[in-house]
């Protein structure tokens, strides 16, 4: 049995009868594209990178392959316009001066950015 299946049996176990679907977000930083590809194979979908190279270089190389991309680690200013150009998520926004750029920079005709926002 692969892990993932693991993974998955006990998410449904733990979750209560009723209750909103769990989704599981593979961390994908330092695993390799061909990886993702052999864990996506399996139906995981979505996808946490804390790099924004990193991640950008394996959303490219994975790209027609209906991956959910999420960045999971603390955004840069001077990263927002990859950011916003490629992952479907981000997680999380701590200041409100990232959130214009984040706007500006998401290209025309790609479905708007997900952002939770981080609140002290």
């Amino acid at each position: 049995t692969h892990p993932l299946h693991t993974i998955r049996a006990a998410i449904a176990a733990a979750t209560p009868a009723g209750a909103a679907p769990v989704e599981l977000l593979a961390v994908s930083k330092t695993r390799s594209a061909d990886e993702v590809r052999a864990l996506a194979a399996l139906g995981q979908r979505a996808y946490g990178e804390n790099y924004v190279q990193e991640g950008v270089a394996k959303i490219r190389e994975l790209a027609g392959l209906g991956l959910e991309w999420h960045l999971i680690g603390p955004l840069q200013s001077n990263k927002c316009r990859e950011v916003a150009e490629h992952f479907d998520w981000i997680e999380s926004v701590d200041r409100a001066k990232l959130v214009e750029p984040l706007a500006r920079y998401r290209p025309p005709g790609k479905p708007p950015l997900k952002v939770l926002v981080q609140v002290k």
